[in-house]
């Protein structure tokens, strides 16, 4: 099946040359039509805008367009790949844009890795665009980028991988809690992956209300007083771990490992890489235990090893599995919602109004069915409404 799936997307690409193309919304057939969409009547458009830089969400594509920057230094499952080779990617989710939110967007992948680099350029060309979706940027640069745009640029500006994953995820674990019949206040919730995706999901996990969450990286447990924490993992560490405080308590504190986080856990959320989850380690967890392997395209742990385990709800990234956790869900909706009341950020309340009218679009959730599908036509305006 997947190499099936590869040898036809290998010809569809080369077919098409690609997925995008630019198509005029004007006519163009006379002397006319060339006099009023370009000279000498785009003289006066330009005027106009001049004396009032907000006309040109009236007068032009600003209104409706957004940026995909990426320069291809976290392409999820494949890594740091450069800017060309994340292209087809980004040229996927402006597809995805037009598709599910009727955003036009533009894939932009460029030739910087600093964070000055990326920043400098997003602010040179934000006043083409209406927003910015920021796309694959390696940790921990994403997250000072990303405050610095926001802080910088008066257009919303969102890192999918922060923003988009963490409100997909916690629409869904809203559901899953509701299907074992859980609380967010007593479940103790285990995140695997301190990238941007970890990051951000224990972030809004926390302004949700979950209580006991524990964040582990590729050398175990976060918490206060680990030695070689990044600034991003130095802040997270001050609001996790502290009831459990494993890791400190740990025998031996530099080996303390995925394993001793997950004794006692009802959640597991992975966003770090295949494999690493086993029926023994699921054992460790309570009855009824919730698990999001989201690794893509092989997850870190396959649904029926985890069913076998005593898994009672299941997530992974994949189309082929009951409950895909996919970002397209958000994206365009927040999008959609922001270009239409002209919102300048993007903030947490947004994204927790989102998640929970996502969770809401599944009145009655199962542990097979607990967030909506991607062809939902309800999802874009239920995540619209939820940016104003």
């Amino acid at each position: 099946m997947p190499n099936t799936i590869n040898q036809a997307a290998a010809a569809l690409h080369r077919k098409y040359r690609g997925k995008l193309t630019i198509k005029s919304k004007v006519p163009l057939t006379n002397r006319r039509d060339l006099a009023l969409a370009y000279t000498p009547g785009v003289g006066e458009i330009s005027r106009q805008i001049a004396r009032s830089r907000a006309k040109a969400y009236d007068y032009t594509f600003k209104a409706n367009s957004v940026a995909v920057v990426s320069n291809g230094t976290a392409v999820l499952g494949l890594g740091n790949i450069g800017p060309e080779a994340a292209l087809p990617v980004m040229e996927g989710k402006a597809l995805l844009f037009k598709q599910f939110g009727d955003v036009d967007a533009i894939p932009l992948c460029i030739n910087a890795t600093t964070v000055e680099g990326v920043v400098e350029f997003v602010k040179q060309i934000a006043p083409t665009f209406g927003g910015i979706n920021l796309e694959d940027i390696a940790a921990p640069e994403c997250f000072t980028i990303l405050e610095r745009l926001q802080a910088e640029l008066t257009i919303p500006v969102i890192h999918d991988d922060q923003q988009g994953t963490a409100v997909v995820v916690l629409a869904a674990m809203m559901n899953a809690l509701r299907v074992v019949h859980k609380k967010k206040e007593t479940v103790r919730v285990v995140i695997n992956g301190a990238g941007a995706a970890g990051l951000s999901t224990a972030k809004l996990f926390l302004q949700y209300g979950f209580k006991q969450l524990i964040l582990c990286d590729s050398q175990g447990p976060i918490y206060q007083g680990r030695k070689g924490l990044n600034e991003s993992k130095l802040r997270i560490a001050a609001l996790t771990n502290l009831a459990c405080r494993i890791g400190l308590d740990h025998p031996a504190c530099a080996a303390a490992d995925l394993a001793s986080a997950l004794c006692g856990a009802d959640i597991f959320v992975g966003v770090s890489k295949a494999g690493l989850l086993n029926a023994s380690l699921i054992k460790l967890m309570r009855p009824d235990p919730i698990i999001f392997a989201m690794a893509n395209p092989v997850p870190e742990v396959m649904p029926e090893v985890a069913r076998r385990a005593g898994v009672r709800v299941m997530a992974t990234g994949r189309s082929d599995f009951p409950n895909q956790i996919n970002n397209v869900l958000v994206f365009p909706g927040i999008f959609r919602g922001a270009l239409d009341h002209r919102v300048k950020n993007i903030t947490d309340a947004m994204l927790l109004r989102c998640a929970k009218n996502l969770a809401a679009l599944v009145s009655r959730p199962t542990a097979e069915s607990i967030i909506p599908s991607v062809f939902d036509r309800r999802v874009m305006p239920a995540v619209a409404r939820a940016i104003r």
